[in-house]
Formats: C-alpha cells, sequence, structure tokens
C-alpha cells in the first residue's frame, strides 16, 4: 500500500493574484498558472511539536521535494513554466524568490476552504485525516490537463495512491 495524497488542481487564489511579483517576481508577466495543491496524509497528527513530529515533517517535506522536483522538471521540459514552494521556507525553489513567502496553509483555506488551527505556527485540518496532513504547493503555467497527466505518471513513480482533482 502506498501513501495517501490529495491532489488538486486550481486558479490561483486573489492574494496569489495580488502578491504575485512579490512572490514570485519572475512570474509577474504570466498571464495565467495554475496552483496545484499537494495534501500528503502523516502518520501523525502535525499538533504538538515533538522530535517524532518533526522528523515526519521532515519525511514528508523530502518526499514532496522530491515529487515536485520531478512534476517542474517534467513541465519545464515540455516547455512550461513550473515551480515548486518549499513548505519549510515559503518560497520557490527553482525561481529567483520574492520579498515575501507563499503561505501553503493559508492558500488551501482560500482553495479548498479546509478549517485552520491557529497553535504556534498554522495548521490544516483535512476532512478526513484531520491534522495528520502536510500541505505543499506547485505552481505551473501548464494547461490543468498536462497537469494532471504528469501528477499522475509522476505520484506512481513515487507509490502515492494519488487522488487528483481538476
Amino acid at each position: 500500500m502506498g501513501q495517501a495524497v490529495q491532489i488538486s488542481i486550481h486558479a490561483p487564489s486573489q492574494y496569489i493574484c495580488a502578491n504575485c511579483e512579490h512572490i514570485l517576481p519572475d512570474w509577474k508577466q504570466q498571464p495565467l498558472f495554475w496552483v496545484v495543491i499537494v495534501l500528503q496524509r502523516s502518520q501523525h497528527y502535525l499538533v504538538k511539536s515533538t522530535t517524532e513530529i518533526e522528523s515526519e515533517k521532515q519525511r514528508l517535506r523530502e518526499k514532496f521535494m522530491r515529487f515536485g522536483c520531478d512534476v517542474a522538471f517534467d513541465l519545464r521540459d515540455r516547455g512550461y513554466l513550473a515551480d515548486l514552494i518549499d513548505p519549510r521556507t515559503g518560497y520557490p525553489l527553482l525561481s529567483r524568490p520574492g520579498a515575501m513567502p507563499h503561505n501553503d496553509t493559508a492558500v488551501v483555506k482560500a482553495l479548498l476552504g479546509y478549517p485552520v488551527i491557529k497553535n504556534k505556527c498554522c495548521m490544516l485540518v483535512h476532512p478526513v485525516w484531520g491534522t495528520a496532513v502536510y500541505p505543499s504547493v506547485l505552481i505551473s503555467i501548464a494547461p490543468p490537463a498536462l497537469i494532471e497527466f504528469v501528477t499522475k505518471e509522476v505520484a506512481g513513480k513515487h507509490g502515492w495512491e494519488e487522488r487528483i482533482e481538476v
């Protein structure tokens, strides 16, 4: 059995549109782009800060970074601008970072309507997984159908049991 993951493709939130040049300055000339939300199910509820939970967050971050790089480079190889946001820093990995970080949790709240708990940091509450969820984001100008095709292909290679929504 693979790891449960939920992937969905959305038009950017108003916040991303309004602050694009501050988050992704190299993307301000892009008339249209898509936000890919990647939610990984965690082995633990991510409410407290313990050594075990911090280790789990790091494991999930690394899994996303490997997945995200594979997706982004596949899309780039096809001629489409693509990037992933480092969940820990909020800054893009492949583009020049802007003056302000991206907030994955806020974007998931805005685009999926999932509630957020404010503790030391904001935690997402998934309708099925509760706080055992690790959010992350990719951004691309590729058409949604191509993003869906590539993410399904890459998710399978990473052993993810994906549910992709467009």
